[in-house]
């Protein structure tokens, strides 16, 4: 399978498109062996979102890695955040500039093509199905997309990050009283810091699915690293400090299931 799902019965569906660590054997003899650490993947959120299981939401993550291509880019490849520095649909390099292909093997336009197809396609077809699925059975839902980043990215933003990045496209892709309900929360908290629609405001699939008018409200939520592993390789997972946000993510995302079965 080109992804993992678990459909559930809630209103909620959680997409987690950066976990994915799995690149084709042609693909992986073009890279750098920089590129085959995968350093940028959005490392152990299967594990850290684990009560999803009891809360019987649907979850949807990726298997390939965002070096094979990123789900959360659109097909043009168009840049989601006019003047700034981001990676692509296909990147080249790392998050610290390092090249990802061996000189001369870098991906072409045929490439593109071929993966957007083998690879992109599938999980955003399985994406819309269980969306579609889930608006017709509850008449609402809300699309989680679930990333991490470790904290400090020189390239993108300048000192640390807050440890809570919520996106909504500026309002644009979730009710304003969605997002109160979810973003209260964690400002009502005082362990992590917290900030709406700032250096991240929502992906590809934030800004694409998310459609309040349709009753499919879209919430990102970037979260440092930090919270809960090991920023360093080999990028260890760490039970201790995720059992410390775990409740408070469960709690946001309970609120946001129950702003939408009101």
């Amino acid at each position: 399978m080109d992804f993992r799902f678990n459909e559930g019965s809630i209103p909620l569906l959680v997409s987690m498109p950066h976990v994915g660590t799995d690149i084709p054997d042609d693909i992986a003899a073009r890279m750098t062996p920089q590129a085959l650490i995968k350093a940028d993947t959005d490392w152990h959120l299967r594990e850290l979102y684990g009560f999803l299981q009891e809360m019987d939401a649907s979850v949807l993550s990726a298997r390939w890695s965002r070096y094979t291509i990123d789900l959360n880019r659109p097909q043009e490849d168009t840049n989601l955040y006019p003047g700034q520095d981001t990676t692509g649909l296909l990147p080249n390099d790392t998050f610290h500039r390092e090249p990802l292909y061996l000189a001369g093997r870098e991906p072409d336009a045929q490439d593109v093509r071929q993966r957007l197809q083998r690879y992109w396609a599938p999980y955003h077809a399985q994406l819309r199905a269980e969306l579609d699925r889930l608006l017709r059975v509850h008449g609402a839902v809300v699309l989680w997309d679930a990333h991490s980043i470790a904290s400090r990215v020189p390239r993108f933003f300048d000192g640390k990050l807050p440890d809570l990045n919520f996106g909504t496209a500026d309002g644009a892709s979730c009710d304003a009283g969605l997002t109160s309900a979810v973003v209260d929360i964690a400002r009502a908290q005082e362990a992590f810091t917290v900030a709406l629609n700032g250096r991240f405001k929502g992906g590809h699939i934030t800004r694409q699915y998310g459609q309040p008018a349709q009753r499919v409200h879209a919430i990102q939520l970037e979260m440092c690293q930090c919270l809960y592993m090991d920023e360093t390789e080999p990028f260890g997972y760490r039970p201790d400090l995720a059992a410390q946000v775990q409740p408070l993510l469960r709690q946001m995302m309970e609120a946001a299931v129950a702003w939408v079965a009101r």
